[in-house]
């Protein structure tokens, strides 16, 4: 290449940059691989898919589950589980064509959305591609967020809004403080309810108390060393002591009790108690329904174990007058109101909501339920019905034929209008028939919208990765209305019906696939796994082994035999084709099936594939793990429970020289692939990996000198071609993938006047020869080994 000759015009220092080494070749990569055939969906046209797991497979393709292809017995869906093994072998990047054959039949909704013979008045869901996989379901819901006039103002074209009936409320009284409550026994509450009927509420609650069987002594009580009592209350056991070493009057034992209960007290009965007076009371600091308390016995205190339970007090109401709760209150009320908290404050409602019914506080009797200043708030009516309004592009509100006003001051931006008024969107949930299910949020009904279902769910997705994976479409006609279309969604779930694999995989469905492949550049490796279990099995196997053989396409084509072939078949079908850019191997690959399970008792527990798939993801391992020079035999195939036949030395003696390359196990060594000749008759391409590994170089070097083109084409170019390839090949010899001692040994690079005449340069043809000694595999591993007689003088 010439240097550069720059501009200089004004004086100055000028720095430039320069190289002094020749462009360098990059290895193309060798183990991305291409599968056509029939799937459970996915596109039929266009570019075909990369995926780079199974998972993402049957993200775009669909699951396992069998085909249903008219014409035919075989419903074994022989893609899917080959881009299974490829995946197990350790492939990891594939390009899928799906193979169809027939009409394409897209599933619909079975009745439609909105059902009608003029197109322009019918809506529907439809699949996007044709098979059975899209006869699934598609269910709409609705979501409903509060709408604010400001945030109206801000909603884009095509947004609906609800305004919902507003609910007749009830007449209530808002008291100023939130429960519990504290409040004295026998406190009143009289409520007045339609101004006429008078309800009193009695509050009453007492302590539990546990009293001691006989008087104290009324001059001394001594105990005994280490005397305790226990009291439980609140579930909580507390161990009461007191001194031995003075003696203790009834009055000092009760004082000394109290000092160390918690929650309750200790007293001397009177003369208003029901027990005798002097009798030592145990009692709770809680007052109604929920005290208890539960004492051991004490001889020297005159108490006999015993538990007293408030629960059924007949003299208390509530838990605890020390904290009344909601609770409490709502029972006291009964059915004549209903007891809340708003606001943190104590709410007492009416039962009938209505304009109609009052209610008020006649009288409280204390200030501890912050009823004292209570506020009575009236009963109202409510408005009926339940209307919808669409935004227009002017950015009024319509309903079809009247327009909702919004206030125009700055203070109403945030408030809601009258009527709780509603933004609505919809989600739409859409499952197909493997049970993939894609969510689609805040979807509009207007076509004016920016998320309108026909925009989102479009026939024509406008990224790649849209149109492999999404599943249906919506189509709606002009004239279907937004407040029509959102009935008829909220009539789903919507079911699609129709869909259909359609034929046998013919010749013709196979070649448009192989075409599609084709258009992929970095595909080295193509198959069609399962074809051979058609009847278009050898014009299909043809067809890839053109594919292969196109100008420029740098690829090999990996062959099946059918499955139940025996030897002899396999023989016969070799001797059909004769190319040095295909492998054909024997025979089938016996896997576990992963659709048998312990309750699908008609699913076969093993099934046979097509030995291609696991072929291609081998090559893909080989090349990853030793290089694309290494011949992919000997090579595990880890997937396989055994293969289909069991082939023999015998019987490989017989196979291999034709090209035959034999699947076998070996006991100690597990199932291997045994062969790597392609099924060519030209014995300089007989080795695969003598093949492959001359398309990585040829894709190597065209990929790696394109900026020679349009160069001047002379001494310095060729100079530059020289090294550029040489500098290339040497490090494919250090790698091991060239025989020789030395480069010189291994390649040699010839770019000059030996290489072309005038009138190649007349014509603008730059011709370089390159020649490589290239490692072949050691097929046959030959040891000499004889007798060697004693020397005597040894």
């Amino acid at each position: 290449m010439g240097a550069r000759v720059p501009e200089y015009l004004a004086p100055g220092v000028y720095v430039e940059e320069t190289s002094f080494r020749a462009r360098s070749i990059e290895g193309v990569s060798t183990s991305t691989s291409g599968f056509a055939g029939p799937a459970r969906k996915g596109p039929v046209s266009g570019p075909p898919s990369l995926v780079t797991s199974f998972p993402e497979f049957v993200r775009l393709f669909g699951g396992l589950a069998d085909l249903d292809l008219t014409g035919t017995q075989e419903t074994t869906n022989y893609l899917a589980h080959s881009v299974r093994a490829y995946f197990n072998e350790g492939g990891s990047r594939l390009y899928v064509a799906r193979a169809f054959s027939g009409t394409p039949a897209n599933a619909t909704a079975g009745a439609d959305v909105i059902p009608n013979a003029d197109a322009n008045l019918r809506a529907r869901f439809t699949a996007r591609f044709p098979g059975r996989a899209g006869n699934g379901s598609i269910s709409v819901r609705e979501v409903l967020a509060p709408a604010t006039v400001g945030a109206m103002r801000r909603a884009p074209t095509g947004s609906l809004v609800r305004l919902n009936q507003t609910a007749a409320s009830a007449a209530r009284i808002v008291g100023t403080l939130p429960p519990p409550f504290n409040v004295p026994d026998g406190t009143t509450l009289t409520l007045t309810f339609d101004g006429n009927t008078d309800v009193t509420l009695t509050f009453s609650g007492r302590n539990a108390e546990a009293a001691a069987a006989a008087e104290l002594d009324p001059s001394t009580t001594f105990l005994e060393a280490n005397q305790t009592l226990t009291v439980t209350l609140g579930g909580q056991a507390q161990t009461l002591t007191l001194p031995t070493d003075t003696p203790l009057t009834p009055a000092e034992v009760v004082d000394t009790l109290n000092r160390q209960l918690r929650g309750g007290y200790a007293r001397l009965s009177g003369a208003d108690d029901a027990a005798p007076v002097g009798r030592l009371l145990l009692g709770t600091d809680a007052r109604g329904t929920g005290a208890i308390i539960q004492v051991s016995a004490n001889p020297q205190l005159k108490l006999a174990a015993q538990t007293v339970d408030n629960a059924a007090d007949p003299q208390s109401n509530v838990s605890d007058l020390g904290a009344v709760s909601l609770a409490d209150i709502q029972v006291l009320l009964g059915a004549n109101a209903t007891a809340s908290v708003d606001d943190n404050k104590l709410v007492i409602s009416h039962p009938l909501p209505g304009a109609s019914h009052s209610l008020e506080v006649a009288s409280v009797s204390s200030s501890a339920l912050g009823l004292d200043a209570a506020t009575s708030e009236p009963g109202t009516d409510g408005t009926a019905g339940v209307t919808w309004w669409l935004k227009q592009a002017n950015g009024t509100w319509s309903n079809g034929s009247d327009t909702l006003p919004l206030p125009n001051d700055t203070a109403s931006q945030f408030q809601q209008l009258p009527g709780n008024s509603q933004f609505v969107t919809l989600t739409v949930t859409t499952q197909d028939g493997d049970g993939q299910e894609r969510l689609y949020e805040g979807l509009g009904v207007d076509r004016a919208h920016p998320r309108y279902p026909g925009h989102v769910l479009t026939p024509s997705p406008a990224t790649l990765s849209e149109q492999m994976e999404r599943m249906y479409a919506f189509e709606a006609g002009n004239g279907v209305s937004a407040f029509a279309l959102r009935t008829a969604l909220a009539a789903g779930p919507f079911t699609l019906t129709g869909g259909s694999d359609g034929s046998e995989p013919s010749a013709a469905s196979y070649e448009d696939a192989f075409e599609r492949l084709g258009g992929v550049e970095d595909i080295s490796i193509i198959a069609a796994p399962g074809s051979s279990a058609y009847a278009s099995a050898q014009a299909v196997r043809l067809g890839l082994i053109s594919a292969a053989e196109r100008r420029r396409a740098y690829r090999i084509a990996v062959l099946d035999t059918p499955r139940g072939y025996g030897p002899q078949d396999a023989l016969a079908l070799r001797a059909q084709v004769d190319s040095t850019k295909a492998a054909l191997y024997y025979p089938w690959v016996v896997v576990a099936n992963p659709l048998a399970g312990s309750e699908a008792a008609d699913v076969p527990r093993e099934i046979a594939l097509p030995p291609s798939a696991f072929l291609c993801g081998i090559y893909a391992r080989s090349d990853i793990e030793r290089g694309v020079f290494k011949a992919p035999a000997n090579e595990v195939v880890r997937g396989a429970l055994r293969f289909e036949q069991d082939i023999h030395f015998a019987q490989q003696e017989t196979l291999n020289p034709q090209g035959i390359n034999c699947l076998r196990f070996f006991p100690g060594r597990g199932y291997r692939v045994w062969g790597a000749r392609t099924v060519s008759s030209d014995p300089e391409w007989k080795y695969v990996n003598v093949r492959r590994y001359f398309n990585f170089l040829e894709r190597s070097v065209d990929e790696g000198t394109q900026w020679a083109v349009f160069e001047p084409n002379g001494e310095r170019l060729w100079a530059n071609i020289r090294e550029t390839i040489g500098s290339f090949l040497e490090n494919q010899w250090r790698t091991g993938a060239l025989l020789g001692a030395d480069p010189k040994q291994a390649f040699f690079v010839r770019c000059d006047r030996t290489t072309m005449d005038q009138n190649d340069l007349d014509n603008g043809r730059l011709v370089c020869l390159i020649g490589v000694a290239v490692v072949k595999p050691a097929e046959f591993v030959i040891f000499r080994i004889g007798q060697k007689t004693a020397d005597a003088r040894t």
